[in-house]
């Protein structure tokens, strides 16, 4: 297992919309293994493969409180088969977009379906946080961001503060 480095906003690969996994791989358990252990460094309730820079479908979320209730979970291929006209508004950061949060409403309650890392396909209902986790990291590999749901003035905000952000750093805009 291993840290890896974070894909921070303004990078035009957070914008990718990533591909289906075909099939469960060691090299697709090591990304898991690798993913999970960057998310809980960071630390993080969710990380997208997109956001180390891998476009494949497939996120690591756990929302549990402390670290001896960790409950990992490992989605790939996972899509929303059903969200709740019910709306929820939570305080949403991101790994990707540090140090910036924003409310955003969503779906209250979501079903969705996914591939183990065993291949097997489980389909499971959620509310609160991971309902909202999962929604958020959904959006990441079909490239879009939380800010994308806040004003055109909000978002261009960020947008401008990461630019600059990257372009002290070296980075391109």
């Amino acid at each position: 297992m291993s840290i890896r480095p974070l894909v921070i906003l303004p990078d035009s690969k957070l914008r990718l919309v990533s591909e289906p996994v075909p099939s469960i791989t060691d090299e697709i358990r090591k990304l898991a293994d690798d993913m999970l252990e960057t998310m809980y460094d960071a630390p993080g309730v969710g990380l997208a493969a997109i956001q180390i820079g891998v476009p494949v479908r497939m996120v690591t979320m756990d929302v549990s409180k402390t670290e001896a209730e960790r409950q990992p979970l490992v989605l790939v291929n996972p899509e929303i088969t059903w969200a709740s006209e019910e709306k929820r508004t939570y305080e949403e950061g991101c790994l990707s977009i540090p140090e910036y949060y924003e409310e955003v409403e969503r779906p209250d309650r979501v079903r969705f379906r996914y591939m183990n890392l065993q291949g097997e396909t489980v389909e499971q209902e959620a509310d609160g946080l991971l309902a909202t986790c999962v929604q958020h990291e959904i959006d990441h590999l079909n490239g879009v961001l939380f800010i994308d749901y806040l004003s055109k003035l909000k978002r261009d905000r960020v947008m401008t503060k990461f630019k600059k952000a990257a372009k002290r750093e070296g980075g391109h805009p």
